[in-house]
């Protein structure tokens, strides 16, 4: 319903604790103030921009929870930050809440690996998510990315070995990407002198995400 915001910062109010989890931003939009919800690393993203650019506007990627009782409006540095949110809570036991706490924990990077890799400790470590969550987290999610990257019919790509290829495509996927960019970021990157015969899975992705942005 509402794809992002772009206006100025109007007001913000972080929630009274030590740690806090979400804070409240309201975005000035021609006159008109929305209010969202966002992580305290999404909010120091957004600042440092007002600061260095004193008439600039700032661009919030949103999701509006729509509830019997209430609306809310959720904000994201990047679509891909938003899509990954959706995922997460698409998983049974995952919340809103506790959806932004992973992000604003972990990032979106080491979020989306943590889930590729099954990575239970990491997961773990963000407040509200215990190792059985983290484990159906991690399942459900990598089953998911797996189904989208079988139903593409993805293909091989010669100088990647198939595991690394997967564990790249299915990252990539969860960022936001589609199977056409991915093929073609990897068979384009694939020629790289610095990736033959490299399978670091790591490198890979960066060299892949570098490719993309500059597409």
């Amino acid at each position: 319903m509402i794809g992002y915001l772009r206006g100025s910062i109007a007001n913000v109010k972080s929630e009274v604790s030590r740690k806090p989890t979400l804070a409240t931003i309201t975005i000035d939009v021609h006159g008109v103030g929305y209010d969202a919800q966002i992580t305290p690393n999404t909010l120091s993203q957004l600042s440092s921009i007002a600061e260095s650019h004193t008439e600039s506007l700032v661009q919030l990627f949103t999701h509006l929870q729509v509830r019997e009782d209430q609306m809310v409006l959720f904000g994201f540095a990047s679509a891909a930050e938003r899509d990954l949110f959706r995922q997460l809570t698409s998983v049974s036991g995952i919340g809103s809440q506790v959806a932004m706490a992973l992000l604003n924990t972990l990032g979106l990077q080491d979020l989306v690996k943590a889930i590729v890799t099954g990575n239970i400790r990491l997961l773990s470590l963000t407040p509200g998510v215990g190792q059985k969550t983290a484990e159906r987290l991690a399942l459900e999610l990598k089953s998911k990315l797996a189904d989208w990257r079988l139903a593409q019919g993805s293909s091989s790509i010669g100088a990647i070995a198939p595991a690394v290829q997967e564990d790249v495509e299915m990252t990539l996927l969860a960022l936001g990407y589609t199977p056409r960019e991915i093929n073609s970021a990897l068979e384009s990157i694939a020629r790289s002198p610095d990736l033959i015969n490299n399978q670091d899975v790591e490198i890979w992705l960066k060299a892949s995400i570098s490719w993309l942005s500059q597409t």
